[in-house]
Formats: C-alpha cells, sequence, structure tokens
C-alpha cells in the first residue's frame, strides 16, 4: 500500500521558514512526480510545486517563486517543500500527492488535473501571522 506521510508545518510569523516533508512507502513505479498543493479556507485546492523522478527542473506557483523550494531525496523516498519568507497569505493546509506516470515535463504535470494524482498525503496545517 502507497502511503505519503507529510511532516512539518505549524505556526510562524510573516518572513518566517519553515520546511515540509512528505515521506512516500510502499510504491514500486520507477517513474513518478510529486505535487504540492494548498488548500486555504473557503478556497479551491491550488498548486504550489512539482518535481519529478528524474529530478529535472520543478514547477512553482508564480505566487511562491523565488521564496519556496522543492527538493528530493532519493535515499529516504522523501520529498522537502522549504519555504522561506512565508506571508499570510501562505496560510493553507498543504498536502502533497504522488503520480505513477513517466511524464517528466513538470509543465504538463502542472496542468494535470487533480484527480489524477493516485495516492495524497495527510495535509498539514501551515500558520503565518502577521
Amino acid at each position: 500500500e502507497v502511503q505519503l506521510v507529510q511532516s512539518g508545518g505549524g505556526l510562524v510569523q510573516a518572513g518566517g521558514s519553515l520546511r515540509l516533508s512528505c515521506a512516500a512507502s510502499g510504491f514500486t513505479f520507477d517513474d513518478y512526480a510529486i505535487k504540492w498543493f494548498r488548500q486555504a479556507p473557503g478556497k479551491e485546492r491550488e498548486g504550489v510545486s512539482c518535481i519529478g523522478s528524474s529530478g529535472g527542473t520543478p514547477y512553482y506557483a508564480d505566487s511562491v517563486k523565488g521564496r519556496f523550494t522543492i527538493s528530493t531525496d532519493n535515499a529516504k523516498n522523501t520529498v522537502y517543500l522549504q519555504m522561506n519568507s512565508l506571508k499570510p497569505e501562505d496560510t493553507a493546509v498543504y498536502y502533497c500527492a504522488i503520480k505513477d506516470t513517466t511524464q517528466q515535463d513538470m509543465g504538463v504535470i502542472w496542468r494535470t488535473p487533480i484527480y489524477e494524482f493516485d495516492y495524497w498525503g495527510q495535509g498539514t496545517q501551515v500558520t503565518v501571522s502577521s
């Protein structure tokens, strides 16, 4: 059974930093893409960043570009989202999701409908105070 277990998150002041982790286990597919989403109260879930198993160029939402960095540790089957210069508008529940795919163009993955992601993490709250 594929599991994505998230950790990190919490409460931080504006301008601060947090790192989210998404540890994957139980999957056997060789190629995949992982995407971070977030959902603020009363809003739709939106993409934050995505990265492929090939380690190619990741993709970022314009709202986080230059502040967030996605990375992988293949030895630990873990994806990280380093979030710097946090703003109150970054407050949301953050989710990681994985898609079994050979597609490694993150521009394509970015446009992939949310329902096509195969497995999801449990979500973690990030709250940025002003």
